[in-house]
């Protein structure tokens, strides 16, 4: 019998054949599949390409003070470097922590990026506007973060060579003065302030505590060195914030008997000024500060040695630990932040001066690092 696709009459059958496939027809089950990888090969486009307007905080690399630094042409050098002067041996490592920064001016964030960051613990995720001004360029950042970072070394290096016993002087003069300064015709920039109120200056510390004696809106003596002649001035203050201001910005330029150089690679920023500071101590002392210990920190500090608050703080513990530190050292401002963020095997630090964190590492070396200070 033969058969043309139609039931003969008569003829009962139970399984007919399938009829001829169509080859333009695709049936539902793959179609629905097809249409559901076409709708996430979409929705990830589009993640893609939309862009929001935060910023995503995440560890970054570690870099030993005492170690090398790698140039772009692949040669290296000893991160810090020191010349005329005698150095000493060094053990152990003291590692300055960084955060990577995803988002910001020319580097916007897609969807995915920030959905990711929100489902891993160890980034964060903040409003442009918290990390960043408003209406500043990449440009602008990266400026900004070379000049915080080069005032930073040279506190750094102030701060280390004086708690070595080494002299060092600072000169004080105006950078810039204020359009709206209170006695913004008196003062040149590259003034060199001598005194305040008949207090000499000697530092910037000084030079605030003189101002700040001086009622707002009354006229403080200042002497000056303009071009290497002393010039006497009258300049009238104002108020900011609560404090006596003359309304103009202040350069720090120190004097060292002797070279120091840090090359810290394409990173900017104060942070690692503390770290610095104990790196440079170390190299022109005796002894190995670090006692062998791998030992990491963070926190921006000042000619005076005071240690001051960083961002990302939770972010350099993780990079910390994931680098083998064992111990790290906190900026005491940063303890808030440090509290139930402190990696397993990672001790975190207090520290608030050079001094404390000088104190820490010869506690360390002794090996009796129990009743050091925690956040």
């Amino acid at each position: 019998m033969s058969w043309t696709g139609s039931t003969p009459p008569g003829t009962t059958t139970l399984d007919p054949p399938p009829p001829a496939a169509d080859p333009m027809r695709v049936s539902s089950g793959p179609a629905t599949a097809l249409v559901v990888v076409f709708l996430g090969l979409l929705l990830g486009a589009l993640g893609t390409l939309i862009q929001l307007p935060y910023a995503v905080m995440s560890p970054g690399p570690i870099s030993n003070v005492l170690g090398p630094t790698t140039h772009s042409d692949g040669s290296t050098s000893d991160l810090i470097v020191v010349s005329g002067q005698e150095t000493f041996p060094t053990t152990g490592s003291l590692d300055f922590t960084t955060v990577r920064i995803n988002g910001g001016p020319g580097y916007p964030v897609n969807v995915w990026a920030v959905f990711g960051a929100w489902l891993d613990p160890r980034q964060d995720v903040y409003p442009i506007d918290a990390i960043f001004p408003p209406q500043q360029t990449a440009e602008e950042v990266q400026q900004e973060n070379q000049a915080e970072m080069v005032d930073s070394q040279q506190e750094a290096t102030a701060v280390a060579l004086r708690a070595a016993g080494f002299p060092v002087t600072e000169k004080v003069s105006i950078a810039a003065v204020s359009a709206d300064a209170p006695s913004g015709t008196v003062f040149q920039k590259g003034d060199v302030l001598v005194s305040i109120g008949g207090a000499e200056v000697t530092s910037a510390d000084s030079a605030r505590a003189a101002i700040q004696k001086a009622t707002p809106g009354s006229t403080v003596d200042v002497v000056v060195d303009r071009g290497g002649t002393k010039v006497a001035l009258k300049a009238k203050t104002g108020a900011s914030g609560g404090r006596t201001v003359l309304g103009v910005v202040l350069k720090i330029d120190f004097q060292f008997p002797f070279s120091v150089t840090i090359d810290a690679g394409n990173v900017g920023g104060p942070s690692a000024g503390l770290m610095f500071s104990l790196g440079i101590y170390d190299k022109v002392t005796t002894g190995a500060l670090t006692g062998g210990q791998n030992i990491a920190g963070t926190g921006t500090i000042d000619s005076s040695g005071k240690v001051g608050p960083i961002g990302g703080i939770r972010q350099k513990l993780v990079g910390a630990r994931q680098g083998g530190a064992s111990y790290f050292l906190a900026p005491a401002d940063n303890c808030e932040e440090v509290r139930g963020s402190v990696p397993d095997g990672l001790q975190a630090i207090k520290v608030a001066t050079f001094d404390d964190a000088k104190a820490a590492l010869e506690q360390i070396s002794a090996a009796n690092p129990k009743n050091l200070p925690a956040c």
